[in-house]
Parts: structure tokens; sequence; C-alpha cells
């Protein structure tokens, strides 16, 4: 079957959710003139990427202890966000070929609107408690007992646009979180209520400092407002396999498999698994523990941390990696850890593809959406990308 297609029978494309690379020309729009994840992250921490900085990270952008290569591995381009939003969900519809034109609602600096509040513990029968942007963890801490004791309903978010609500499985039971969570998702279909999703937030425990939250996590994400490069390549007969969030960011849609991930480095564990199997198609992978952990909670040395994590696997899964493979690296948006408050930031992002099969890396400068990577996989695919997507395949210029 390869020999039909124009080069790969595999790509790989992995998400580092939240690696911008600063630099976004309409940054001043969103408070972020100057925000750079992996720059400033560099500048703080020592950072021993070795297999990131062979594929050429450094060539793309020169940072402390990124030093550019002679010879980089991999082709290397900046991408520039056209959507409007800073989001995982808006990076990520962009990355397979929506441009969305109206930010997602995000309520992280002063909690839901009473109106959706009162309606949302009118229909549900218990008092809301929370309402306000915080850690899971920390919030579990703060109102887990009263939650438990008086029958009240969690309900927080953070600096995404989510309604995050949580329940305990033992007291509560999950089919009532369920349905509360279904609840909140049909109020927030409204257009000044409109969140990307509800995350029921499922935990176990009695007392403060026995509190843990359970695999049980269910995302009541949107759907997304078309059809995109993952639609494309199911409908033609590829695989597209998922792991991590992209199943909850697309709300399954256009998916052939997918993949749950306990953490960054399972994920990898488990793209490493599907690098040993036979598969004709797209794997595509989130790695969330670089944003939910490290950005958003303003820690650069657990950000570094986890980038030297990440590559250890990454040095792992590229020797799985023949001629007829290709591995794109990119992120969704920023989340410097450097910032100012916690959410994430508007930057450009990196694009990093290497094949074993590349004759040498190089530098191919810098595009106007994220979208070159999904419409790059449909090129080599001879998919024809859906109507109303935005994109421009760089296929040709992977040599």
């Amino acid at each position: 079957m390869f020999e039909t297609l124009k080069r790969y029978r595999r790509i790989f494309v992995i998400v580092l959710d939240s690696l911008g690379i600063g630099g976004a020309a309409d940054a001043g729009n969103y408070g972020d003139l100057g925000a750079d994840t992996l720059g400033h992250i560099a500048q703080r921490v020592p950072l021993a990427i070795p297999n990131l900085k062979k594929l050429g990270l450094g060539n793309l952008h020169p940072a402390p202890g990124l030093e550019a290569q002679a010879r980089p591995l991999a082709k290397y381009m900046a991408l520039r966000e056209q959507s409007a939003g800073k989001d995982t969900m808006t990076g990520h519809w962009e990355m397979m070929g929506l441009h969305i034109t109206k930010p997602f609602k995000t309520f992280s600096e002063h909690g839901f609107p009473p109106e959706l509040i009162e309606e949302l513990s009118r229909r549900c029968g218990r008092k809301i408690i929370g309402n306000k942007s915080a850690s899971g963890t920390e919030i579990l801490e703060e109102l887990g007992e009263e939650e438990i004791q008086k029958g009240h309903l969690i309900v927080y978010t953070s600096a995404d646009s989510v309604l995050q609500i949580c329940g305990n499985e033992e007291t509560m039971g999950l089919e009532n979180l369920y349905h509360y969570c279904e609840i909140a998702r049909e109020l927030t279909m409204k257009d000044e209520w409109k969140v990307g999703r509800v995350i029921a937030r499922p935990y176990v425990g009695k007392k403060k400092g026995e509190f843990v939250r359970t695999a049980n996590r269910h995302d009541y994400a949107l759907k997304p407002y078309g059809r995109t490069a993952l639609d494309a390549l199911k409908d033609a007969g590829y695989a597209v396999i998922s792991v991590g969030k992209i199943y909850d960011i697309f709300d399954g849609q256009g998916l052939t498999e997918s993949n749950k991930s306990k953490s960054s480095v399972h994920g990898m564990e488990q793209t490493i698994a599907i690098a040993g199997r036979e598969f004709t198609g797209l794997c595509f992978t989130n790695l969330v523990d670089f944003d939910a952990l490290w950005g958003h909670r303003r820690n650069p040395e657990g950000y570094a941390a986890e980038l030297e994590r990440f590559d250890e696997k990454l040095g792992q899964l590229m020797p799985l990696l023949g001629e007829e493979d290709l591995l794109i690296l990119t992120a969704d948006h920023g989340n410097d850890p450097t910032w100012k408050g916690t959410d994430h930031t508007r930057e450009n992002v990196p694009f990093l593809a290497w094949s074993p099969s590349m004759k040498e890396g190089g530098n191919l400068g810098e595009a106007d959406t994220f979208a070159v990577v999904g419409a790059t996989v449909a090129d080599n695919f001879e998919v024809e990308m859906p109507e109303g997507t935005i994109g421009r395949s760089v296929l040709d210029r992977l040599r």
C-alpha cells in the first residue's frame, strides 16, 4: 500500500501540550507580549534534552543550553496561530484544519455567573460550593469534607475553558455525578456560558489527606465546529489512533481507536507500543502534563524535568521508526511558567518533522497557521481536506 502513498505509511504527531516558543505577533492583544515558555524555562533550569537538541529545537529557538546544531536531523519551523484564543481545543482544532474565530469562554477570574450557578443548583437539587478557579487537588482538600457531609456539589474552573464538577464515588455515586455533568453541558451550550468542556472529576476518600481522584474522569466536550483532517483520514479507511486527551478534545470525532493516558510518560509509552504495531495512518498523541502539572502551576523546574522525561522516551521511540514513518513534534499554545497569572500564553509553537529517510534537516521558516500539520498529513495520504478548512501542506519540503 505504501507505493500508493506520496511518502509515509505511518505518521506520528506528538503534541507537547503548551510548549510555546514565544514570538507571537499578536501576543500583546492577549496580555502576553514577551511570554516564551521554552526560552524562559531554559533560562531558569539547565535542560538535558539531547534528542530534542539533535532534532534542531535549539536551531528553531536558541536559548541557554539549547545550542544550534551544525547538522540538525529534523526540518523545523515556527507555527503562528490564526484562530482567536489560546486554549487547548482551539489549538488542536486549528491543527486539524478548523479556523476558530470566536474564543471559548473562560471564567477563571470571577467564577461562573450567578445565573448559571443558580440554574445548575436548581436542576441538580444540590447547593453549589467552590465556583472559582482552583487546582483539583487543592479544592478537594478545602471542600471535600463539606461535600460529603452536607451533600453539596463542588463546581470549579481553571485557566482553561472548562466547568468541572467533583463527586465522591462512594457517597454521590458515579452515575449521579455524570448526570449533573450532562445538565451542566446542556446549560453551557448557551453562547454566553459556552465552555469547551464539562469535566466529571470523581474521587474517593472520607477526609482531608485521604482524597484521591480516580480514573473515572469523563469529559463532555463540544463537537468540533466542522469536519477535520481526522474525519477525512477515517473516511478514507486509514487508521486514526489517539493517545491521551485527543479523544476528549475532538469528542471522539474522526478517530478509529483511542487510548487513555495516566500521565505524559505513560502517553509516550503507549505511543512507543503503537510504533511496534503494523498500521497505515496517523497516531495522534497529546502529552498534557507539561500544561496541567507545571505550566498552570507556574513551576519551571517541574516543566524542565517533564521535558527531560519526554526526551528520554523520545530516544526510545526514534529507533523504532523506519523510512516509511514520519514524526512531527508540535504544541497547541504556550503556558510560560514564569509568566503572571496561571493562564495559557499566546505564543508561536514549534514544528519539528523527522524521518530516518530524510536526507538532511533544515529551516522551513514560519507558517501562518497550526493547520500545516493536518494539511501535511492529509496530503501524505492523498486525502482531500474537508471543505472550509485551512492550512497548506509542506510535505514536498520534507525530503
